[in-house]
């Protein structure tokens, strides 16, 4: 704010809270210094905001401290004052938008175009609290404000119809094609039969969670299938569990099944990359189109939400009354799934167990012919 003048010693204390925390969200992110400058631009100026309102609070307190050191009190009547808790009030909403951005969820610029905002809406209420209406100050830093509400604005409604209009599962597509995946905590809303979603881990919010991965192979090293049918492939990570599976058993195959071709391709690319292609058949398909020939002895479910009931309808007189049918994103917070579940185990047709997962895991068996 131009009457609120950084000394060189709050300047010193700003500029060192700027980079620790410019630091921090570096390695939340986990990019390595090399490769932040092949990042796109939108995405480095998205780096800036936590670290720019860290860096301001660090300059106020220490542009307040002299003066509360002499009165022996804090003067909450002051920019300087008001400044620190404007930017307190604001940072976790930043912190928060880069940790979503992280999970796929946010586009590129947006935590950038909404600090832009924040800084002219700032800007511009501190000059109307600490100066009279209709002083030249306040209409000389109005000039400088508003284009930086307008070019935040402005961002915004670029980055974002963009971001909404693509499928999901090609938003992470795109993002994965520039940055390796890593761990990090579930980002599923919590829900009455899951109220600690953090507890698990994820790689993307399409993915299956890293946990349940696990439980897919653990599955078919357990019940030993023989042919084992996957719906939505995505990017190959519960295909590549489910082979490696068969890979320990010494015997089977899994059958994949994904509609989109630039996504499959990214699949098969895992596949041929992990050695575990001679496992896998992937198919190019709807799955109410593919043809299955014998009985399947683990029927993955993990497709695009509004298929399920219908494949597993088509698909389940074709599971062995003794194999296993699982069925991911049976959560509360789904809905579509988990009711299509309890329905098929209403008509009897499955006898089910809902497993208190993020996303929701369902485990069933064929009540017809099971002996």
């Amino acid at each position: 704010m131009d009457f609120i003048v950084f000394t060189p010693i709050p300047s010193f204390f700003g500029f060192v809270a700027f980079l620790a925390l410019l630091a921090l969200d570096i390695r939340r992110r986990r990019l390595a210094l090399a490769s932040i400058l092949r990042l796109p631009v939108l995405a480095i100026f998205d780096l800036l905001p936590p670290a720019l309102t860290a860096g301001v609070v660090a300059a106020l307190i220490a542009t307040c401290y002299p003066e509360a050191s002499d009165r022996g009190v804090l003067p909450l009547r002051s920019p300087s004052t008001l400044g620190v808790v404007l930017c307190l009030a604001f940072f976790p909403v930043v912190w928060t938008e880069g940790r979503k951005q992280i999970q796929f969820q946010r586009p590129f610029g947006l935590l950038f175009a909404e600090w832009l905002v924040f800084a002219g809406a700032a800007r511009i209420l501190l000059l109307v609290v600490f100066h009279h209406p209709g002083d030249a100050q306040i209409s000389r830093s109005v000039l400088f404000a508003l284009p930086s509400i307008l070019a935040g604005g402005a961002l915004i409604a670029a980055v974002v119809p963009q971001f909404i209009k693509k499928y999901e599962g090609l938003r992470i597509l795109e993002r994965v094609a520039r940055d390796e995946q890593t761990t990090q905590p579930e980002y599923t809303a919590a829900t009455a039969e899951c109220p600690q979603p953090g507890l698990w881990r994820m790689l993307d919010s399409q993915t299956t969670e890293v946990e349940v991965l696990d439980f897919l192979k653990t599955l078919v090293t357990t019940v030993k299938p023989k042919l084992v049918v996957e719906t939505g492939t995505f990017l190959g990570h519960g295909t590549v569990k489910l082979a490696e599976g068969l890979k320990e058993n010494g015997f089977g195959k899994v059958i994949t099944i994904e509609f989109d071709p630039a996504i499959r391709a990214r699949a098969e690319e895992r596949f041929k990359a992990c050695g575990l292609a001679p496992w896998i058949e992937s198919r190019l398909e709807s799955s109410l189109e593919t043809n299955i020939e014998g009985m399947i002895d683990l029927l993955y479910s993990d497709s695009h939400l509004a298929n399920r009931e219908a494949e597993i309808r088509r698909l389940l007189p074709q599971l062995d009354p003794r194999g296993l049918l699982v069925i991911h994103d049976a959560s509360s917070h789904f809905k579509i799934v988990r009711e299509t579940a309890l329905r098929l185990e209403e008509e009897g047709l499955i006898s089910a167990v809902l497993l208190s997962t993020p996303r929701g895991v369902v485990v069933a068996q064929r009540r017809e012919g099971r002996h």
